[in-house]
């Protein structure tokens, strides 16, 4: 048997190991009085309890913030795995030409705003390639990595996660990280990617493919600049692990705006849509899409059986559920139909008036107290054993069942007790809550407490149903792929 994909996959590892898993760093543009970019970003390394060697480059320093600091990056002891530098664009050249061949990734924030970017960049990917250096960016923010124990955003967790993320948006790339974490994603690995002049999408994309500690990719791209390269990856995935693309620069004035932005000039709408057609991957139209699709690929099971995608709605709120019927029905999905034995199993629950078991079951509060809060894992074991639909989608409108102040542990007892009885096989439909809230700090707090112990059951948890059901559209279109592909 040929090893050489083994060869392959060990070789493109072994190349972003010093990105990913950097045993040094050296930090370009602190300055002595300690209010820099740079300065926050070695606070940063020591906060987030950094395991290797740290390193300041400046010109007259010998110590910054309490480590040792050198005139050039040749100048320090040993290989140095991670640069980060936030100098200006006009001192960039400078400090890549002083690495001596001892750097093995220099990421650049600056970027060149007089008029002279496209020869600016062109030199300084010259003197990269001429000291043996990998170049991120220019005009980036950093990276993030959990396993290599640093990350260029305040206030971002390091929990080790398995999402692949490649950015070419700083802003973005800091959006993913903060308000993914808040939907409970942690992140194998996130590089904001910038002008990409060197190390591109298609790289990252090859890195992730390979990783085993990365399960699920996304990405945030405006320019490709080898388009069948990228192709060929995806194909080369055939899905096995999901792929979520969000693309800037779709439509002429988006094209103008990326151009101004990173000097991309991506492909058009058609050319991604046939490449999400035959790959698998998943398009996603904006950040809480895109944030939203990456939480289902990385909590649900795939479904390949051809069977009608039905789904039952529950929840308390009948006018909610009648916008998500029409949504529903928008997005390709049918009502799960109540057949005999459901309609029997349901009416021996005792249970107070002002519930319709039908499809979608409405149960107000006032049914949702009983049993304080636990009646609901009733209802949903005789969706899972009698109707057994595709999906159930949960919706509880939080600010309504906390006006049941009296009922001792409602809320705790009510997802407590759903989520336990959801059984993780093939066979159980897809589990989506959707925890509806006022904004209120309550509601809110209310929202995030029952996020955090739905994750711990791999549930997917959203806002509102219109999010829930476009994620669920997505993942369906994956699923197809995958049946298409085992079928073939």
């Amino acid at each position: 048997m040929s090893t050489e994909p083994d060869v392959a996959l060990a070789s493109i590892i072994d190349c972003f190991r010093p990105l990913f898993a950097p045993e040094s760093i050296a930090v370009a543009g602190a300055s002595t009085q300690g209010t820099s970019a740079g300065n926050r970003f070695i606070r940063s390394l020591k906060t987030a309890g950094y395991g290797g060697r740290i390193y300041a480059v400046h010109p007259n320093a010998e110590v910054i913030d309490g480590i040792p600091a050198f005139g050039r990056i040749a100048d320090i002891p040993g290989v140095v795995d991670y640069a980060y530098l936030t100098v200006p664009a006009e001192r960039v050249e400078s400090i890549l030409a002083a690495t001596g061949g001892k750097l093995r990734f220099a990421q650049v924030m600056a970027t060149n705003e007089d008029g002279s970017s496209e020869a600016w960049e062109k030199t300084l990917l010259t003197l990269a390639r001429e000291m043996g250096t990998r170049l991120i960016g220019p005009n980036c923010m950093g990276s993030h990595s959990p396993r290599g124990g640093y990350t260029f955003v305040e206030g971002a967790s390091l929990s080790r996660g398995r999402i692949g993320i490649a950015c070419q948006s700083g802003g973005l790339g800091m959006d993913i990280l903060l308000r993914g974490q808040n939907l409970g994603l942690s992140y194998s690995g996130l590089v904001t990617l910038g002008n990409s002049i060197d190390v591109e999408p298609s790289d990252l994309f090859e890195y992730y493919l390979a990783d085993p500690g990365t399960e699920v990719i996304g990405m945030y791209v405006e320019d490709i600049k080898d388009g069948r390269r990228f192709l060929d990856l995806a194909r080369r995935n055939r899905g096995s692990k999901p792929v979520v693309l969000m693309v800037g620069g779709l439509s002429k004035a988006g094209q103008k705006a990326a151009v101004s932005h990173t000097g991309a000039m991506g492909g058009g709408r058609q050319a991604w849509e046939a490449l999400a057609r035959q790959t698998g991957a998943i398009l996603a139209p904006n950040l809480d899409a895109f944030l939203d699709a990456l939480q289902v690929c990385s909590l649900l099971r795939p479904k390949l059986e051809a069977d009608e995608p039905t789904v039952t709605l529950l929840g308390n709120g009948g006018g909610t559920s009648v916008l998500a019927t029409d949504a529903l029905d928008a997005a390709g999905f049918k009502l799960a139909e109540l057949q005999s034995q459901a309609r029997e199993a349901y009416a021996e629950i005792d249970m107070p008036p002002g519930a319709s078991l039908k499809n979608p079951m409405d149960v107000p509060a006032s049914v949702l107290k009983e049993e304080e809060g636990r009646l609901i894992a009733r209802l949903l074991e005789v969706d899972r054993r009698f109707t057994s639909p595709y999906a159930t989608l949960v919706h509880l409108n939080l600010p309504v069942l906390m006006a049941y102040r009296h009922v001792k542990d409602l809320l705790p007892n009510l997802v407590q007790s759903m989520l336990s009885r959801v059984p993780k096989n093939d066979k159980s439909p897809h589990t989506l809550l959707i925890l509806r809230s006022d904004r209120s700090d309550e509601a809110d707090d209310w929202r995030r407490r029952m996020r955090t112990v739905a994750l711990q059951h791999r549930i997917p948890t959203f806002d509102e149903l219109p999010q829930a059901i476009m994620a669920l559209q997505a993942y369906r279109k994956y699923e197809r792929f995958l049946a298409t592909r085992s079928s073939g």
